[in-house]
């Protein structure tokens, strides 16, 4: 919580200082940012980054000056604290019961969520053990699904409706994979702001190359609750749901990233690089106002071909 806003200070006074030293300060930080994120997003340890910051900075690191004594000291300090933490040694499937990270930059950051219990259980409604829903036919549970997220915008809220996940269900995404709905939902809740964090939903559709799967475009923004809630850089989300064959429930979600890990990374720790239009890309465009999907739950009521129709005809022909 300390870390983060110092560092930020820091680097705006060291990169703009006189200039005739404003370039190649600025290089030298950006450069660190760098070969601190190569560190955090590796197996390795911070001797990787400061290896590879060492060969591409090409003068004196004592050139180094801030305007003011105080904020060298604070450099240092925010230095090695950054050291530190990226060199934790750990393996990206490292097994905490049923959540394993899978690269060393987010299990560290795991250790920043809320400890404490919430005095208030905001998934308190939500029955786990709810019976599940018949089966229906895939683009039926598409409709279904892009009404039920655009209301709820569960892979934020947690508020997810567990009639629809296989008991099996498992999840993962280029940091996390982890077993159960209960979890994946209270894990969402626990991880995003809730006051500020959305996930509006642009499109779910049935995937044409990938068979029994649904996939969910959505746009992710917010906070999370990491140290001083750290800020989300808006990007765009692809979510496959796996949908299993014989019972019509999701029993896999994979997420995918528009961004690569280091990009989303840096971006939150790093939020003046944003404005300087360097190293990372830029926020995703907001999200075109679209009429708002409804489903009616006598649509996804009867199992079999044709539907409803279908259902009622069976009742003459018996």
């Amino acid at each position: 919580s300390q870390c983060v806003p110092q560092c930020n200070k820091v680097c705006h006074d060291i990169c703009w200082t006189t200039s005739g030293e404003r370039t190649k300060m600025k290089t030298a930080t950006l450069q660190l940012i760098r070969c601190i994120a190569i560190s955090a997003l590796s197996k390795n340890s911070i001797n990787t980054g400061a290896l590879a910051f060492q060969n591409r900075v090409s003068f004196p690191l004592s050139s180094l000056q801030p305007r003011a004594s105080n904020n060298k000291q604070t450099l240092a300090t925010t230095h090695r604290t950054y050291i530190s933490t990226t060199s934790l040694s750990a393996t990206p499937d490292d097994d905490l019961g049923d959540e394993k990270y899978r690269n060393v930059a987010t299990k560290f950051l795991s250790n920043f969520l809320p400890q404490k219990e919430a005095t208030k259980d905001d998934l308190a409604d939500i029955d786990f053990s709810a019976p599940k829903i018949p089966k229906t036919d895939i683009d039926t549970l598409a409709r279904r699904l892009d009404a039920e997220l655009y209301q709820s915008e569960w892979f934020v809220t947690g508020r997810v409706n567990p009639r629809l996940f296989d008991d099996g269900f498992k999840f993962q995404d280029p940091d996390v994979k982890l077993t159960g709905i209960e979890e994946y939902a209270r894990g969402v809740n626990k991880l995003f702001d809730q006051a500020t964090s959305r996930a509006e939903i642009i499109s779910t559709k049935v995937n044409t190359t990938i068979p029994n799967t649904i996939t969910v475009t959505w746009r992710l923004s917010g906070r999370v609750n990491i140290g001083p809630k750290l800020s989300i850089k808006p990007y765009i989300v692809f979510t496959d749901l796996t949908v299993n064959e014989e019972s019509g429930l999701i029993c896999f979600q994979e997420d995918r990233f528009d961004l690569p890990g280091w990009d989303i990374l840096l971006s939150a720790l790093f939020p003046f690089l944003i404005e300087w239009g360097v190293l990372v890309a830029p926020p995703s465009p907001p999200v075109e106002v679209r009429e708002t999907p409804v489903f009616k739950e006598e649509e996804g009521a009867i199992v079999g071909k044709g539907g409803i129709g279908g259902f009622l005809q069976g009742l003459f022909e018996k």
